[in-house]
C-alpha cells in the first residue's frame, strides 16, 4: 500500500515538463519491462499492519542483530531562531534512520542478467569483463533487494554518553525525529553517533555537523552536478548507478574546494533518489568533495521502476520541500544554490528564491550538453530558463557549461 501511496504522490506532483521529457525519453516503456526486486508480503503481519500507528506503535520491536541492520544518516544541528532578540538556544537535530532485514537469500541472478542485458553489458569486452560487471550490479542491487524492516528501533549512543531510541520505523521502515543537544559545539564542529551495539550498523556511524544560524550554506543537486548519472536516459541512469565506476563531473571538485577555502558553509547534496542509494552516494562524495548532509527520498522502492520514477518524476515538489525544511532549521543563513539542467532545478531554486525574499544570494545552473537526449528537449533553452527564473534578478543566476566559468562570481560572494 505504500509503494502504491508513493506512486500517486509523485503521480500528483508531476509536471507537465516531466511528463513530455518521461515520454520522449522512453522511460515509461523501460519501466514496464523491470523486475520487481520484492514484495510487501516478506514483512512480517504485525510489523506491515502495526507500522501505520506511526511513533507511537506500542507492537514495535528493538532491532534484531541476528536478521535485522540500521542505518543511520548524517545531520546538521542548527540553533532555532526566535522572532525576538533570545539567548542562543540550544543545538537541535533531525536524527534520521531506516531498517532492513538483512541475508534475505534471494536469488537475483535474473535482475543481474536483465540489467545487463538492458545497458549492453553482454555485448562489450571479454567474459571475464562481463563476470566481474554482473558481480558489480549484484553488489549495488543489494540495498534495493533487502527488505525493509518497519517498526523497528534502535538505541544509540550520543557524544555526551546519553542513550537515546531511534524509532520506530514508519510504512517506508524509517524514522525522523528532532533531538536537543544538552552539550554546547562549536560551529563546524563534527561528531559521531553509533548504535550501541555497533554491528546493527553496516555502514558505520552517523555525523552530526554543528552549523551557527549565520554564514554560508551550499545546496547541491548531486545528479548531473556533481555526478554523472546521466539523467535524461533510463539506460544511462541504470549503467551509472549499477556498473560503472562514480564519475565526477569534471572541474567541479576542485571549485567544490574553493567554494569550501572560501565560504566555509555548511553543506546540503539534495537528490530525489531513494535512500537506498544512501551509502553509494555518501561514499562518492566523501571521496570528491566537501562532506555535508544529504537529503534523499524517504521512500524504499522494492522494484526498478520506482527507481526511475523517483529520478523523473515530481522532483520540482520534492526538492523544493526539502528544501523549505532546510529554511527552517537555517533561515539567516545566506544560500547558494547549484544545480542542472537535467531535472527541474531552475524551477525549484526559482520557487525558494520567490518564497524567501533575501535567502538565496546565487544560483549556479549547469547546462547538461553531452548527453545526447537533452538536445531532443526544450530544457536547455534560454526560455526555459528565464521562466524559472521569472522575477529572479539577472546577476543572482548563472547558467555554465564549465565549471571554470565560475570562480570570479564565486570570489565575489565573499563580500557579499
Amino acid at each position: 500500500m505504500q509503494r502504491a501511496f508513493d506512486r500517486a504522490r509523485q503521480l500528483v506532483e508531476e509536471t507537465r515538463g516531466d511528463k513530455r521529457t518521461r515520454k520522449a525519453q522512453g522511460f515509461p516503456s523501460t519501466e514496464r519491462t523491470l523486475p520487481a526486486l520484492g514484495s510487501p508480503s516478506s514483512i512480517p503481519f504485525t510489523q506491515n499492519i502495526s507500522s501505520y500507528l506511526g511513533k507511537n506503535n506500542p507492537f514495535a520491536g528493538p532491532v534484531d542483530p541476528k536478521t535485522e541492520s540500521v542505518w543511520l544518516f548524517d545531520n546538521t544541528a542548527y540553533r532555532p531562531i526566535h522572532p525576538y532578540p533570545h539567548s542562543p538556544q540550544p543545538w537541535q537535530a533531525s536524527f534520521s534512520a531506516a531498517f532492513f532485514k538483512t541475508e534475505t537469500g534471494r536469488d537475483v541472478s535474473k535482475v543481474v542478467a536483465d540489467i545487463a542485458d538492458k545497458i549492453g553489458l553482454k555485448e562489450t569486452g571479454t567474459e571475464e569483463d562481463r563476470e566481474r560487471g554482473e558481480q558489480t550490479i549484484a553488489k549495488r542491487l543489494q540495498p534495493f533487494v533487502d527488505v525493509i524492516a518497519p517498526a523497528k528501533w534502535v538505541e544509540v549512543k550520543l557524544p555526551n554518553g546519553k542513550v537515546q531510541r531511534l524509532g520506530p520505523g514508519g510504512r517506508s521502515a524509517t524514522s525522523q525525529q528532532t533531538i536537543t543537544f544538552a552539550t554546547d559545539y562549536s560551529n563546524a564542529q563534527t561528531i559521531e553517533t553509533d548504535a550501541m551495539n555497533a554491528a546493527l550498523t553496516p555502514i558505520g556511524p552517523m555525523s552530526t555537523t554543528f552549523a551557527e544560524p549565520e554564514g554560508w550554506l551550499v545546496i547541491s543537486d548531486i545528479d548531473d552536478t556533481v555526478k554523472v548519472t546521466l539523467t535524461p536516459s533510463p539506460v544511462g541512469i541504470l549503467r551509472t548507478t549499477f556498473l560503472s565506476d562514480p564519475e565526477v563531473i569534471a572541474s567541479m571538485p576542485a571549485l567544490y574546494n574553493h567554494i569550501q577555502s572560501l565560504l566555509n558553509p555548511t553543506w546540503f547534496y539534495l537528490s530525489a533518489s531513494p535512500y537506498n542509494l544512501y551509502p553509494f552516494l555518501r561514499s562518492f562524495l566523501h571521496a570528491n568533495y566537501p562532506k555535508g548532509t544529504i537529503l534523499l527520498r524517504d521512500a524504499s522502492w522494492m522494484d526498478l521502476s520506482g527507481f526511475l520514477l523517483s529520478l523523473t518524476m515530481g522532483t520540482e515538489a520534492y526538492k523544493t520541500g526539502e528544501m523549505d525544511k532546510v529554511h527552517g532549521w537555517l533561515p539567516k543563513r545566506k544560500v547558494l544554490c547549484v544545480g542542472d539542467s537535467t531535472q527541474s532545478d531552475p524551477e525549484a531554486y526559482g520557487n525558494i528564491y520567490r518564497r524567501y525574499n533575501g535567502w538565496v544570494k546565487k544560483i549556479f545552473i549547469r547546462k547538461v550538453a553531452e548527453v545526447a537526449e537533452m538536445n531532443k528537449d526544450e530544457k536547455n533553452s534560454p526560455e526555459r530558463f528565464e521562466k524559472a527564473f521569472k522575477d529572479v534578478p539577472k546577476d543572482v543566476w548563472q547558467v555554465f557549461e564549465d565549471p571554470n566559468e565560475l570562480y570570479a562570481a564565486v570570489d565575489a560572494l565573499k563580500a557579499t
